[in-house]
C-alpha cells in the first residue's frame, strides 16, 4: 500500500470513466502496474467495478487523471498497444502541464512494419518533430540522451526510403573502438574486429529487413555498415547514409563524413553530447557542428529529451538524476567534472 492510498478518501464522490468494450488487462498493464504508477504519480486511488473505473481523490487530480485514462483508452481503440513508457510520457505531460499537440501514437503514420509485423512510429511529440525533420532535409542532426529512438528511428526512415526505392543503398557509419578507432590490437579479420562496435546498427536492421534478405543486401552491398574510419575518399550518390555516435567524432573526422554526401542523398547524424569518450584535449565533432553548421539552410539540428525515452521507465529517472547531479558539479565547481 502507498501512501497515496492512505490519503486519499474513497467514501466521497468519484469521476467515472466507462470501461465498456475496453480489455481492462490491456489498460490496467501487466499486474495493474499502469494502475499503480499513476496512484504514484497523482494523489488519487483507482478502483474498477465492473465496467466502471472509478477515480478518487481531489477535483483536479481526479480530472488530471480522467484524462489520461481517456487517452489510453483512445489509444487502444486505434489499435495501439499500450507500455510503460507510453503511461509514463502521458503521466509526464499532464503532471508538468505540457502541451499534447493532441499527439497520440496510434494517429501517427507508420514507418515501416518490423519483422514481428510491430509498427514502428513516432512515440513522443520529440520523436515526431525528429521523424518531420528527416522528411523535410537533406542533413539532420539528432542530439539526445539513450533510449530516445535516434537510431532505431533513423534506421526506420532509412529502410522506408529504400523499400520506396528513393534511395538505392543504406550506409550506417559508426566511430569504432570509441573515438580513436584503434583496431589493429583486437583479434580477428576487419569484420570480427569492427562488428561488435557496429551491432547495435545490424540489430536494428534485423528488426526490420528479414534474415536472408538482410544478408543479401549486406553481400552485394546495397547496405552497408562500417567503421568512420573507412569512408575517406569516398562519395556517397543515391545513399541514406547514418553516422551513429557522432559525439565520439573529431572536428576533422565530422568535416570528412559529412563531405562525403553525393548527388540525391540524405545524411542523419545522431549523438548524445553528455557521454562522450574522447580524450580530454579532443573537441567533439557533434558539439562543434551545433555552433558551425546552425545557420545552413537544408540542415536541421533535432534535439530530444527525457521525455522522450522509450526504454525501460527507469532509464527517464537516470538520465534526470545524471543531469541533476552534472549541474549541481558545474554550479559548485564552476566547471564540468569526470
Amino acid at each position: 500500500m502507498t501512501d497515496n492510498y492512505k490519503r486519499v478518501n474513497t467514501s466521497g464522490k468519484s469521476i467515472r470513466v466507462s470501461l465498456k468494450d475496453v480489455d481492462q488487462r490491456e489498460l490496467f498493464g501487466p499486474r495493474g502496474i499502469y494502475v499503480k504508477d499513476i496512484e504514484l504519480k497523482f494523489p488519487v486511488k483507482l478502483v474498477a467495478r465492473g465496467d466502471e473505473l472509478q477515480i478518487f481523490g481531489d477535483f483536479e487530480s481526479a480530472r488530471a487523471v480522467e484524462s489520461i485514462i481517456n487517452q489510453m483508452i483512445e489509444h487502444l481503440s486505434g489499435g495501439g498497444i499500450l507500455s510503460e513508457q507510453a503511461v509514463e510520457y502521458a503521466i509526464g505531460l499532464t503532471k508538468n502541464s505540457l502541451p499534447r499537440d493532441n499527439f497520440d501514437p496510434a494517429n501517427e503514420e507508420r514507418i515501416v512494419l518490423t519483422n514481428r509485423n510491430d509498427s514502428v512510429r513516432p512515440r513522443s511529440e520529440g520523436q515526431r518533430r525528429y521523424i518531420d525533420a528527416i522528411a523535410e532535409n537533406d542533413l539532420v542532426f539528432a542530439i539526445g540522451p539513450a533510449g530516445t529512438g535516434k537510431t532505431y528511428l533513423a534506421v526506420a526512415c532509412a529502410v522506408r526510403a529504400f523499400k520506396e526505392r528513393r534511395c538505392a543503398r543504406i550506409v550506417l557509419v559508426r566511430p569504432a573502438v570509441e573515438a580513436d578507432e584503434s583496431l589493429g590490437f583486437l583479434p580477428g579479420d576487419l569484420k570480427e574486429k569492427v562488428d561488435p562496435y557496429l551491432r547495435p546498427l545490424y540489430d536494428a536492421l534485423y528488426e526490420m529487413i528479414p534474415s536472408s534478405r538482410f544478408d543479401k543486401l549486406l553481400s552485394d552491398g546495397t547496405i552497408e555498415v562500417a567503421p568512420l574510419a573507412y569512408m575517406r575518399g569516398r562519395t556517397l550518390n543515391n545513399s541514406f547514409v547514418i553516422l551513429d555516435e557522432a559525439q565520439n567524432t573529431t572536428i576533422r573526422q565530422m568535416k570528412m563524413f559529412l563531405t562525403r554526401l553525393g548527388m540525391n542523398s540524405k545524411a542523419v547524424v545522431t549523438g548524445d553530447i553528455t557521454q562522450i569518450d574522447l580524450a580530454p584535449d579532443r573537441a567533439s565533432g557533434l558539439i562543434n557542428a551545433q555552433r558551425v553548421l546552425k545557420d545552413i539552410e537544408g540542415i536541421e539540428f533535432s534535439y530530444l529529451d527525457e521525455t522522450d525515452v522509450v526504454r525501460h521507465r527507469l532509464v527517464q529517472d537516470i538520465i534526470i538524476a545524471y543531469d541533476r547531479a552534472e549541474n549541481s558539479r558545474t554550479k559548485d565547481n564552476g566547471s564540468p567534472s569526470e
